[in-house]
């Protein structure tokens, strides 16, 4: 299937970049206002409150598609439509999609197929999201990776109070990631949480409230959060932990 993608920006260069380096069927990469004359898949890269209007302006008998992880695909109408996010961070040429995964629909069968194929040709994995589940995978997508740079940046904050780098805490929480994904949440918690310590935890709390009064919250939540999943590991039927 011949391949346009629509979009200049990181996530389009990255995926033209990629879609060409394995091999595939592309015209020119284009900006907003492309008809998509000559495709048979044309790949919207563009911001989300953009779609409506690019894909407005592709030539009917084309699946369209979008790159957008919380859009529906109501915004390509009447177009045959299909939806493709990779569930990375793309930066440009030279983003490796190899590995990752991404969430694809279609308003058909054949336009489904249109998504998985490209997938499949960037050496990902696929798995579908429905327009109903899509605000719910986003926030999940959300959680995974900005929320998690937000407690990093919480927990670097309050490390460089005692002199301790960003790059100490770094394999820390590689291996924690690693043991998530290997175990699953309540396996990997460790820390005093995990312990029961309930004087370590009031130590900490001491000391974020001092040195750091506006992560206390942060870190509240997250005390309570974690005592929720050990209790609700603790509350599932043996061998389903």
């Amino acid at each position: 299937m011949r391949i346009q993608v629509v979009g200049r920006g990181r996530m389009g260069g990255a995926i033209d970049h990629a879609l060409r380096a394995a091999g595939a069927d592309l015209l020119p990469l284009a900006g907003r206002g492309a008809t998509g004359k000559g495709a048979e898949l044309v790949l919207l890269a563009v911001p989300d409150a953009a779609i409506v209007e690019a894909a407005a302006g592709i030539a009917p008998g084309r699946i369209v598609g979008h790159l957008s992880g919380a859009t529906t695909l109501a915004p390509l109408a009447p177009h045959e439509a299909c939806s493709m996010h990779p569930l990375l961070s793309a930066t440009g040429p030279g983003t490796v999609f190899a590995g990752s995964w991404a969430a694809v629909d279609g308003t058909t069968e054949r336009a489904r197929d249109a998504a998985n194929d490209v997938v499949t040709t960037l050496g990902m994995r696929a798995f579908r999201v429905r327009d109903e589940d899509r605000a719910a995978y986003h926030a999940s997508a959300s959680i995974a990776a900005n929320f998690l740079v937000v407690l990093e940046a919480t927990a670097e904050r309050l490390a460089a109070t005692a002199g301790v780098p960003r790059e100490a805490l770094a394999p820390l929480a590689a291996g924690a990631l690693a043991n998530w994904e290997r175990l699953g949440a309540e396996r990997a918690l460790t820390g005093p949480v995990a312990r029961g310590d309930a004087d370590t935890i009031a130590r900490q709390r001491a000391a974020v409230a001092e040195r750091d009064p506006r992560g206390l919250a942060l870190y509240d939540a997250m005390v309570a959060a974690s005592r929720t999943l050990l209790t609700d590991g603790a509350a599932q039927p043996k061998g389903q932990a």
